[in-house]
């Protein structure tokens, strides 16, 4: 068996002696857990040690993989650039690992690296492993390969784990695999992250599924609720799961707290039993059966507007033909009644896309520029698709996977003070007498302060909120999903 075991691991800066200054015994647990991982992998004497990082590099649509022969880093950014580390980069399997990705046709690979130096969410594994081979007397012989997440799906994450798998099997070599990633970011008011209820939800949820070896969980987890949680090691672990796919395991909660309002987990996975020899433990094949029920549940809850953005969407990516909402044949497919205020009202609105999570585009308009809302659903869920400049145009493939929401807007009201915002219930326009406007909506997951919503909605204006006079607009908007 080439896969040795799986870790779970997070990755406080404050638990490295040198940035913590005394501060980590507050997380002793988490200490004293990570040290008996860094023995067990002493012990199995890997050849290779794979690590996912949620701050190694990232992009939106591809999962890349460290390239070169190795990279040097230090905690300098935390106070301690006397925090050194060092790794050796497995270049053979590294190709191995793009050439199957290339092969499965995963956007998985070495290219577009901005920085080389490893991130502190490498070296803190690091750290521990490497104590635990001086400490053993042992010379560190294993070498690393370094990956980091994306925003594509759960399963792209899952497979690209079965690719580890795969490879380590094709080379014959010794292999842990170790996710880094910390769990929720708001435990806690006193917490620098703050509190939500969401935080202390996905600490139980994700604890339940290292305790049980229950991945399937783990790739369920609702996008929304996760970006409300603050969490930073889903997809980490994602990956790590595919790594064990259809291997039975023993699994292990190690530890977990959160003292610091930030959720630690430490969890250990031993393969008990042959790799790819339980089929109940495909949990990419399960997830894929539970996601298009899922998008099926989605969609046939969609409020009617909504089907109406969706339609006007699915016309234009596949036919290029624009909709028309006051036209019975357009309208003939949409499955749905218009309600009396598409037909006989006007408003600004605003149309987004989702895909995998991910915002895929969002286009609207502050104030009416059609004679219905309807026209203004339609025409900007065309924008929304084709002519969002942060992103490429939607292809028809994606169409089955997008989640669509209609924000009809109330008329702006000027506003004295930030004070009148609540990023919940208003949205935000940030303006300049020379025309720049940059426009923020409410309730967004992650934009949990005035101060956020404010700033975020000037720097897409490009306006600098130390230097230019400006001035506020506030907004309320109807969301319908």
């Amino acid at each position: 068996m080439a896969l040795l075991a799986a870790f779970a691991v997070p990755h406080p800066p404050l638990i490295i002696p040198a940035v913590g200054r005394g501060e980590e015994r507050g997380i002793q647990r988490t200490i004293d857990a990570y040290q008996e991982v860094a023995r067990r992998i002493c012990e199995l004497a890997p050849q290779t040690i794979v690590i996912s990082s949620p701050h190694s590099i990232m992009y939106r649509d591809y999962l890349h993989i460290s390239p070169g022969a190795g990279a040097k880093g230090s905690f300098a950014r935390f106070g301690a650039p006397q925090a050194r580390y060092q790794a050796d980069y497995d270049q053979v399997f590294v190709s191995a690992l793009c050439a199957a990705a290339d092969a499965d046709g995963l956007a998985a690979g070495t290219m577009g690296e901005r920085d080389p130096s490893l991130d502190h969410g490498t070296m803190l594994p690091l750290h521990f492993i490497q104590g635990a081979y001086e400490e053993a007397g042992r010379t560190q012989d294993f070498k690393v390969v370094r990956m980091g997440l994306s925003g594509l799906s759960p399963a792209a994450h899952y497979q690209l784990g079965q690719l580890v798998q795969k490879v380590a099997d094709v080379l014959g070599k010794r292999v842990v695999y170790v996710a880094s990633g910390d769990l929720s970011h708001k435990l806690t008011d006193d917490g620098p992250y703050g509190f939500a209820p969401e935080g202390p939800q996905f600490d139980e949820l994700a604890c339940e599924a290292f305790g049980t070896g229950d991945f399937l969980k783990l790739l369920t987890v609702d996008p929304s609720f996760a970006e409300r949680a603050a969490e930073c090691g889903l997809r980490s672990f994602q990956i790590m799961a595919g790594a064990l796919d259809r291997t039975p395991v023993k699994a292990e909660l190690l530890s977990h707290e959160g003292p610091f309002g930030v959720g630690y987990g430490v969890a250990a996975f031993t393969p008990t039993g042959q790799e790819g020899s339980d089929e109940d433990r495909d949990f990419r094949a399960q997830y894929i059966a539970w996601h298009t029920q899922d998008m099926r549940r989605r969609k046939d809850a969609e409020d009617p507007l909504v089907k109406l953005a969706r339609l006007a969407t699915e016309r234009y990516v596949t036919f290029g033909e624009r909709t028309d909402a006051t036209s019975p044949t357009d309208l003939a497919f949409l499955d749905a009644r218009l309600p009396a205020e598409a037909i006989d009202s006007r408003a600004g609105c605003f149309v987004s896309l989702h895909k995998d999570g991910e915002l895929r585009g969002c286009i609207g308009t502050i104030l009416p520029t059609k004679a219905t809302l309807g026209q203004e659903i339609c025409d900007n869920a065309v924008s929304a698709c084709s002519r969002d400049p942060r992103f490429p145009p939607v292809s028809e493939d994606e169409l089955p996977e997008l989640v669509y929401s209609v924000d009809v807007l109330s008329e702006p009201e000027t506003i004295d003070s930030p004070r009148e915002l609540d990023p919940r219930r208003y949205g935000v326009i940030v303006s300049t007498n020379d025309g720049r406007r940059g426009l923020l909506l409410p309730d967004l997951d992650g934009v949990d302060s005035i101060e956020e919503q404010v700033s975020i909605a000037a720097r897409k204006g490009d306006i600098d909120l130390g230097n230019d006079d400006w001035h506020l607009e506030r907004f309320e908007v109807v969301r319908h999903t």
